[in-house]
């Protein structure tokens, strides 16, 4: 038996790790088949085989999203696993040593907790090990999240988890009740926050707008002809490179200017639309800028700027130029991502605008699966981005948190993903895949107004207080050692069958 729901249970995580082929309900069963294991296993065979599951998991995420298994990105894989087994071996060792009202917090607080310190100690944020991001498109259920982070959701899975698990092994409603009650007030909630908060009275037509596959396709191939990677695109000669970065630049302004003559008020170019050589940086911010006044508009635009400088040899920056062509902000990513982008990081402090549109904020990609960083007073967030198709779908979908968390509508133009734009309460305002259509523009009507979540005010609380938990949880087992005969015969029981 106990084979069985490792099996099982591993099986069903593959399909809940934030990738392209999650399933809302794996998220919630594979939880309690892999609780049972460790339950009827040895404390250190179970939680081997629990980091063996956690790392086999990683490593399919890494492959189905087309990372790259590389030292880095397999090192991060286990030490990730390594941290997720722990609410495992956690419960297994406490469980028995607490009343079963208090046993059944156990599993959630360090789901929750485990889920906060891989986001603030590790350089993989909320891209991976996060449940709530499984569960996109529950908008009632997500709603948690204002309050709580995205930490509150993996309680409430986690918890469910473990009340399963002490029905399982003694029947009793109790603890079903208890559970039921606490989901249902979850979800009533967040349905009454979808259904009763004012429309917005007054929006802003925002476009995002990214470079036609033509013109991305010769830069491409123009810069796969070129040795040496980024230093070797930084020291060529400009005649080699600069007509085909033209190119790119021009289609760019010719969007902004039929999006600006439809009625854009805010355009956002995606990361890295625009690809320059130190030398002409000057000149592709100056051809924004005119474009910007003469249309009337407030221009995002994302350059990837090779300069031959090591070891980074360019940097990843987004600028916002207002409607007179003034540049109110040069931004540079604050995250790279590990063991794939060199850039030297930005000082990770999130620029704000005060705009007759409201106070529009600006990140670049990665940077917004990193909760702490995104907790922004902002009505708009802007987040250009540049996927590729295997994550694209799955990192936008993970970044329509940020918008509940923050209060604020989020804006993701994608170059090579899927580009959405969300309201402050997670809900599609607009969505357009680079793959699957020609026009690559996404219009949007967003709401020029946010609102301040609890979540903003208080920040990482409640994760704060699921560790602070774990941690009493763990003094009480350590002080008052109990655990019912019954408890033990069960367990006993349960291992003569396997």
């Amino acid at each position: 038996m106990r084979i069985l729901l490792l099996l099982l249970g591993t099986g069903t995580m593959l399909f809940a790790v934030g990738g392209r082929w999650d399933i809302a309900a794996a998220a919630w069963i594979f939880p309690v088949l892999l609780l049972r294991f460790t339950r009827l296993s040895g404390v250190g065979t179970g939680a081997l085989w629990i980091l063996l599951a956690h790392v086999a998991a990683a490593v399919f995420w890494i492959q189905d999203s087309a990372i790259g298994l590389n030292p880095v990105t397999a090192a991060g894989a286990a030490a990730l696993a390594a941290v997720q087994t722990l609410p495992f071996l956690a419960d297994r060792l406490l469980v028995g040593r607490l009343r079963p009202a208090v046993a059944a917090c156990v599993f959630p607080a360090a789901v929750a907790g485990g889920e906060f310190l891989i986001t603030v100690l590790s350089p993989f944020g909320t891209a991976y090990g996060s449940l709530a991001v499984t569960q996109y498109g529950d908008l009632p259920l997500l709603q948690i999240i204002s309050v709580t982070g995205s930490y509150g959701i993996g309680f409430l899975i986690a918890y469910f988890a473990s009340t399963v698990n002490r029905i399982w092994e003694r029947p009793s409603w109790r603890g079903g009740l208890v559970y039921g009650a606490v989901l249902l007030a979850v979800v009533l909630a967040g349905g009454a926050r979808l259904a009763f908060s004012p429309a917005p009275s007054t929006t802003v037509r925002i476009a995002g707008v990214s470079p036609g596959r033509a013109v991305t396709d010769e830069l491409a191939t123009t810069l796969r002809r070129i040795t040496g990677g980024a230093a070797g695109i930084a020291a060529a000669p400009a005649s080699t490179v600069r007509p085909a970065m033209t190119a790119v630049e021009n289609d760019l302004l010719a969007a902004t200017r039929r999006e600006a003559a439809a009625g854009a008020k805010i355009v956002v170019w995606p990361e890295e639309a625009v690809k320059t050589q130190e030398a002409h940086r000057s000149d592709a911010i100056a051809a924004a800028q005119e474009q910007a006044r003469r249309s009337g508009i407030y221009l995002e635009i994302g350059l990837r700027v090779y300069s031959t400088t090591a070891p980074a040899y360019g940097r990843d920056e987004a600028i916002l130029i207002d409607p007179h062509g003034k540049v109110l902000w040069t931004y540079q990513k604050a995250h790279p991502i590990p063991g794939s982008e060199k850039f030297t990081p930005g000082d990770g402090r999130v620029p704000v605008a005060d705009t007759p549109y409201g106070r529009i904020a600006d990140v670049i990609c990665y940077d917004a699966d990193f909760p702490a960083m995104m907790r922004t007073r902002a009505d708009i967030m802007l987040v250009p981005s540049h996927d590729w198709k295997e994550y694209g779908g799955a990192h936008t979908m993970k970044a329509s948190l940020r918008a509940i968390e923050g209060g604020y509508a989020l804006v993701r133009q994608d170059a090579e993903g899927v580009s959405t734009a969300y309201d402050n309460k997670g809900r599609v305002l607009a969505t357009t895949d680079y793959f699957t259509t020609g026009q690559q523009t996404m219009v949007a009507y967003v709401p020029t107004h946010g609102a301040t979540t609890l979540y903003d005010r208080i920040g990482d609380l409640f994760a704060w207080l699921c560790l602070a938990g774990v941690a009493a949880l763990t003094l009480t087992a350590l002080t008052r050692p109990w655990r019912p005969a019954s408890a033990k015969s069960r367990t006993e029981t349960d291992r003569s069958t396997d």
